[in-house]
């Protein structure tokens, strides 16, 4: 599950976050990048000036930035907590680190008090990306969803009711027949298996089950479910809905297109309205809930955001804990969504009038929807083994057969959890 050399053990450079003495200890918070401030914006922005905001007399909060990329992220901080370095004190954690580091006791329990504070407070969707083995180990700050976004033009010349659910047959369909495109994320990614995991748990399924029995999980992509999302990808890459760069394609690569002439539909994060926001495409710009895998049955939304775990090894474990509740309180879970577009956690944030007054009535009421039906990828501390295992197979799209990608890909995920093959 975590394989570090010891060479890269004994070059890391172990640093005591114990402060100046004349001062407060510091604790250093090791955060995911945030997105780029806008020009002019007034002193700390995102996570920093949520840091800047929670440092008191007691203690002082400093960041440290982590990698642009998730698996970079990852690396970086199971290489320091296997070393035990006393210099991290708080770290921003995607939701599918959470079962590798807690199953690897790399996080400090979170007290039972703060735990049942924040759990009622938490949209279910959040909740379940911060739990392992039906404990909350770390404590959710942001999430992120996916939703449909759409140009309207193009949704009524199909004579799609975007009021109602529409399935993904329906909106390739749509944009084949009106000259437009579909953007996904399929490029040989994480990104792509979240979309194929979100076409699985819509079609009643899963990609495994049973993760806390480690390797031993139940691999099931290869049923129905799995048969259900493999015809929907089939369908999208040989179609001309299919974008041009399908087999490369990122949450960057399909905001032009979807902002072109041509208009059409895209799934993607939180992040994409402020794309086009004050744009040419705004008036033109409709968002719906996720596409349903299968007509009749609720979609499942794809999950995502940040938690805050504790480091069992720093110095300072008890401020650390005490920091994590002014970290992801409702007022700077508020502030940090108005900064960044990345949506709060807490239930009662989608109340607040600021942010209401940033964002559309309704595109929030989709999002706190989303996120709380949400379909999270299995939490697994072999997730990063059943990604590359379910890509070495269902990668490019357009060699995805439902005939047989699902039941060859289940064999070799199960071979690869059992150390069976190499990746």
């Amino acid at each position: 599950m975590i394989a570090l050399s010891a060479a890269a053990l004994a070059s890391l450079s172990l640093l005591a976050a114990c402060g100046d003495d004349s001062g407060p200890p510091e604790l250093v918070w090791y955060i995911n990048p945030d997105p780029n401030p806008p020009d002019g914006f007034p002193g700390a922005f995102g996570q920093a000036g949520i840091a800047e905001r929670c440092s008191n007399d007691r203690y002082t909060v400093r960041t440290e930035l982590l990698p642009q990329s998730a698996t970079e992220q990852r690396i970086q901080l199971l290489r320091r907590l296997v070393a035990e370095d006393s210099s991290i004190s708080l770290m921003s954690l995607d939701p599918v680190f959470i079962a590798e580091f807690a199953a690897a006791d790399l996080l400090e329990p979170l007290p039972e008090d703060l735990a049942s504070e924040l759990s009622p407070a938490t949209l279910q969707g959040a909740l379940a990306g911060a739990t392992w083995e039906d404990r909350l180990v770390a404590a959710p700050l942001w999430a992120n969803t996916q939703v449909l976004w759409y140009r309207k033009s193009l949704a009524q010349r199909a004579g799609l009711d975007m009021t109602q659910p529409v399935t993904w047959d329906q909106i390739i369909e749509a944009a084949a027949a009106n000259g437009a495109t579909v953007g996904v994320q399929a490029n040989k990614y994480e990104g792509y298996v979240v979309w194929i995991n979100a076409l699985i748990e819509g079609a009643g399924g899963s990609i495994v089950t049973d993760t806390e029995a480690g390797p031993d999980a139940s691999v099931d992509i290869g049923a129905q479910a799995g048969t259900e999302a493999a015809q929907v990808i089939r369908k999208l890459a040989s179609s001309s809905a299919a974008q041009p760069d399908l087999s490369v394609s990122n949450e960057g690569t399909v905001l032009g297109p979807l902002a072109s002439d041509a208009g059409g539909f895209m799934v993607n994060w939180t992040f994409a309205y402020n794309n086009y926001a004050g744009g040419p495409v705004q008036d033109d710009l409709g968002w719906a809930r996720y596409p349903r895998t299968v007509a009749g049955e609720q979609s499942a939304p794809p999950i995502g955001g940040i938690n805050v775990g504790v480091s069992p090894y720093g110095e300072h474990t008890d401020l650390a804990l005490d920091a994590v509740r002014c970290i992801t309180s409702l007022e700077n879970q508020v502030t940090y969504a108005i900064e960044t577009a990345n949506m709060p956690a807490r239930q009662a944030a989608y109340d607040d009038a600021e942010l209401r007054e940033q964002f559309p009535a309704d595109l929030l009421d989709l999002w706190q929807e989303s996120i709380d039906t949400a379909g999270p990828r299995p939490p697994s501390p072999y997730w990063s083994t059943i990604v590359n295992a379910t890509l070495s197979r269902w990668h490019p799209a357009n060699e995805v057969d439902p005939t047989s990608t699902p039941a060859d890909s289940a064999s070799f995920i199960e071979d690869a959890l059992k150390g069976r093959v190499l990746l």
